[in-house]
């Protein structure tokens, strides 16, 4: 009788949850990264009528909107490499066969951690920089430059967490030959999928429309 240890997902259910935990995370922070991102979208379009109608500048709006894209962008990359939403050329990629695919996807994450790794450090020694000499920015607003770039680097310390969940699942899956595994977390998403996800995302527009 084969036991429940045997099972591939449920010998490493620890590993499968903390994915889970990260992208129920990801998936919240890009909400709120969403939100700000629109938020200084209307700030922007309020900026620019107050200026045109009422000759009123509220100021700062570009300034806060670099702030917000920055920040917004570093805390999405997380549920973006999650969701495999990053682009890969596969030319040559499905011509090869499945376990040569996993070694690709497996070199290709470790590829990407190793890279954002190297900018989570070097973006920390610039927050921690602009901290240590209370450097503001050069406009009205004198904003204090340690507060975005915190709020920046946070998200790619949450970034380097996931990449290590997921090469460390990868990993595993690869040595003991689960090549499902290792597609589903670092491979190139198929056009079965997309097709998929599509359909879904239509499927739910459908229902939400129907009274």
């Amino acid at each position: 009788m084969v036991t429940a240890m045997n099972h591939p997902q449920e010998r490493y259910a620890l590993l499968n949850r903390l994915l889970h935990a990260a992208t129920l995370l990801s998936r919240l922070a890009i909400w709120v990264a969403g939100g700000l991102t629109l938020a200084s979208a209307l700030y922007i379009t309020l900026d620019v009528i107050t200026r045109k109608f009422f000759n009123i500048a509220l100021g700062g709006s570009d300034e806060l909107s670099g702030y917000a894209f920055a920040i917004s962008i570093s805390w999405a990359l997380a549920f973006a490499s999650l969701q495999r939403a990053n682009i890969r050329i596969d030319a040559l990629y499905q011509l090869l066969p499945p376990r040569v695919c996993a070694i690709l996807d497996w070199i290709a994450l470790v590829g990407l951690g190793v890279f954002i790794a190297y900018l989570t450090r070097y973006a920390s020694d610039v927050a921690l920089l602009s901290w240590a000499n209370n450097s503001s920015a050069n406009t009205a607003l004198a904003t204090p430059l340690w507060i975005p770039q915190f709020l920046w680097v946070a998200g790619l310390i949450w970034l380097c967490i996931v990449l290590a969940l997921m090469l460390l699942r990868s990993s595993v899956a690869l040595v003991t030959g689960d090549l499902d595994t290792v597609r589903a977390i670092c491979g190139i998403r198929s056009s079965q999928e997309e097709a998929a996800e599509e359909a879904e995302a239509g499927e739910r527009m459908v229902k939400g429309a129907t009274p």
